[in-house]
């Protein structure tokens, strides 16, 4: 999986133990599995989270299915009262959420913070049902015959998400979800659990009565019995494009509806017009926040010949005045999520130069402002990076930022599509007819133009195409409200009790 399965033993009594939540409260479950969670700041195990078995998941989705009868049959006004309740006390307590982010996957307090913001944009959205779930209606279609529209729950869904996004993935799909009516068994990662844990409390605190929402935590055997049970309708993905792909076919197989959120490379071209400050900003920005362990994070930036010297040399002075620590003490840039991802991302560097690359900024030097035990890459730069390099290829996930020197606006625009990504790209330029074309030519889903991380706002739907995206709906937005609810047609005639007779043939009009 997305999530690396090692560090799985049976749990010792002298070490905390994370449950999982069943039915408005923790529960053990019967697995004795469990592996270690780590804080990245200082490369220590800091808890044990359980691993769920078949047998776990199962109870798990009983649990939902219970719940659900009633849950799917709650008023509208009732499940956004639930929300609201549930956006307020987010927003009084986020602190604490950004602190259980900042310990488990070590991104900087500040950067945890903006998670729950954009999370909580699809909180606020999703409290919007009652409009958003309006059906149709055509008066009189036939004689006496009306046909309108239902939209209603699917029933139990999954939520499968990645270490990089704790908080706001969960919310990106729980709240629409619950506010469509269906119930949820959320699988987060394994990595950084617990806020999934501190959210599915706060949800019964706010309201959500118990069972409509439950968290399994676990690996494969945890993510297969979801993917396989006939009771869950629906799945919800983030992870890297390999296992998108294996759970949207696996789950498809199983008769289920599947929205499964890939990997990506996502490039910004530099055209020689374009506001060098602005972009070296945007660069730095986008290609060392969070780590870059994001699937939006800007990995490549493909700059026109004529301004790449300049350009480079702005962004390596930039990089200058960036502080690598823990992200507890107002540094920039926190640790990566584990050892091995760490030491996998640094390897990249050594490719890079083998393969003819400059490297210009070096994390592997960087001064620590934490413990020498975590698992600390500083931001690096790399200038002159061949396509067929893998540093090039591969989804990095870390804080590698490679420039790719290209000819002009086309060049840069046949090696943007040439990608068998396409989440997300962006062009820095002051011309607006340049701007326009590449809106229009790139085959990527989500473009920005001047914005380095074109994010949609939670009333728009997040997504990407080709291999970073498999199934039919995006992420939040109107598209969500359509994969959590299925449509249903009615043909309706109340006859005049004077009516009567029998007619084999097709209705007719008077």
């Amino acid at each position: 999986m997305t999530d690396t399965m090692e560090h799985t033993e049976t749990v010792n009594a002298d070490t905390t133990v994370l449950d999982h939540w069943v039915n408005g409260a923790p529960w053990a479950g019967a697995s004795d599995r469990t592996g270690q969670v780590f804080n990245p700041a200082l490369g220590i195990v800091q808890k044990q989270v359980r691993f769920a078995s078949r047998a776990d998941v199962g109870e798990a989705v009983d649990a939902a299915s219970a719940a659900w009868a009633l849950w799917r049959d709650a008023s509208i006004a009732k499940r956004q009262a639930v929300l609201f309740n549930f956006r307020e006390l987010l927003n009084q307590r986020k602190q604490e959420l950004a602190e259980i982010l900042t310990a488990e996957h070590g991104k900087v307090l500040s950067d945890a913070l903006g998670e729950i913001a954009r999370g909580m944009e699809v909180v606020e959205f999703a409290c919007g049902v009652g409009h958003l779930t309006k059906g149709a209606y055509s008066e009189n279609v036939s004689t006496g015959i009306d046909v309108y529209t239902l939209r209603q729950p699917l029933g139990v869904v999954g939520i499968i998400s990645p270490f990089n996004f704790p908080a706001m993935v969960p919310l990106w799909f729980f709240s629409v979800a619950l506010a469509a009516g269906n119930a949820v068994v959320l699988k987060p990662s394994e990595k950084d659990p617990t806020a999934a844990n501190w959210m599915a409390a706060l949800l019964t605190e706010a309201g959500l009565p118990e069972g409509v929402f439950n968290v399994v935590h676990g690996d494969k055997e945890a993510v297969d019995a979801l993917l396989e049970h006939p009771d869950v309708r629906g799945i919800s993905f983030v992870g890297s494009t390999p296992i998108a792909k294996y759970v949207y076919e696996t789950a498809t197989a199983h008769g289920k509806r599947v929205q499964a959120f890939g990997g990506a490379k996502n490039h910004m071209l530099v055209l020689p017009d374009a506001d060098l400050d602005l972009a070296a900003d945007a660069a730095v920005n986008a290609g060392f926040g969070s780590a870059g362990e994001r699937c939006m994070a800007i990995s490549v930036v493909l700059a026109v010949d004529t301004v790449a010297d300049e350009f480079v040399a702005k962004v390596s002075e930039r990089m200058k005045t960036l502080r690598t620590g823990d992200g507890m003490r107002g540094c920039d840039m926190g640790p990566l999520i584990t050892g091995q991802h760490r030491d996998k991302v640094t390897s990249y560097i050594d490719v890079a130069a083998s393969d003819g690359a400059s490297v210009v900024v070096d994390g592997r030097d960087v001064d620590i402002d934490g413990d020498p035990n975590g698992f600390w890459l500083g931001p690096t730069l790399i200038d002159n990076v061949p396509t067929t390099s893998s540093v090039y290829a591969d989804e990095v996930f870390g804080p590698v930022l490679s420039v790719v020197r290209v000819e002009g606006y086309e060049d840069g625009l046949d090696i943007i599509n040439s990608s068998p990504y396409g989440n997300g790209t962006a062009i820095f330029t002051n011309d607006g007819g340049a701007a326009r074309r590449f809106q229009h030519e790139a085959t990527v889903g989500m473009i920005g133009i001047n914005v380095p991380i074109p994010v949609p706002v939670a009333y728009h739907s997040f997504g990407g195409w080709k291999a970073s995206h498999f199934g039919d709906t995006k992420a939040y937005g109107p598209h969500a409200f359509e994969f959590f609810t299925a449509e249903k047609a009615v043909t309706s005639r109340w006859l005049d009790p004077s009516h009567g007779g029998i007619n084999l043939g097709f209705p007719q009009h008077d």
